[in-house]
């Protein structure tokens, strides 16, 4: 009995033996030592490897981070398609209301020149009525009447959009502002180089010359030797 007894013994322990070298090449490493050996009586179900480990923290949670920054991606992809469709509707109001601007901007001014149009129309009918009386001196002053009336709402028309009329004479003569016409000799009191005379009146809206003042200039007449 004692010698079958040591021969169960030897052949679990060479069993042990060969279980830990195959684990080793495995990559298991797995201390041996008297405490395994004492431990050989026991199950056989030891000797069978042990499952296979599931995933690991740092796997689990790089899943956890592509997630997030998955739903990031798409959260953003939306709110740039948002963002997108927005400035083409605000490109689109805008040019309407460039669009707009441009045919109504003047809107305001042709409001005004209605009413210049009205005292020119009252005054032709007043006009007329008295043409076919005969009192042509009344005509006359009705006339002077209504011409007087136009000037002064087209002055308060062209001040009030910023209109304003060019009176160049004695000024320097500006090729900016001027368009030279001709020279004339200076006179008693014109200095040469400056506006003599003005043929049509220049224009600027708001600072701005949107026609030039045709002028005639002063310069020094030549001596005859």
């Amino acid at each position: 009995m004692a010698v079958r007894s040591l021969w169960a013994v030897r052949r679990r322990g060479q069993r042990l033996l060969a279980l830990s070298t195959a684990r080793e090449s495995r990559g298991w490493l797995l201390p041996f030592s008297t405490a395994t050996q004492r431990t050989a009586g026991e199950d056989c179900s030891s000797e069978d490897p042990p499952d296979e480990l599931g995933p690991s923290l740092a796997e689990r949670a790089l899943r956890i981070k592509a997630v997030k920054l998955e739903k990031e991606v798409q959260d953003l992809t939306v709110r740039y398609q948002r963002a997108v469709a927005d400035c083409e509707n605000i490109k689109r109001r805008t040019q309407r209301c460039v669009e707009d601007a441009k045919i109504f901007g003047i809107q305001s001014f042709c409001k005004d020149l209605v009413e210049v149009a009205d005292i020119l129309e009252k005054t032709t009918e007043c006009i007329s009525e008295e043409s076919e009386l005969g009192d042509q001196k009344l005509s006359l002053e009705k006339v002077f009447r209504g011409l007087s009336l136009l000037e002064a709402k087209l002055k308060s028309v062209f001040a009030k959009h910023g209109l304003e009329k060019l009176t160049p004479i004695g000024d320097k003569y500006d090729p900016h502002q001027h368009e030279l016409i001709c020279h004339v000799p200076a006179g008693v009191g014109v200095q040469p180089g400056t506006v003599a005379l003005v043929r049509q009146d220049g224009y600027k809206l708001h600072g701005r010359t949107i026609r030039l003042a045709r002028v005639e200039v002063a310069v020094e007449s030549q001596r005859r030797l």
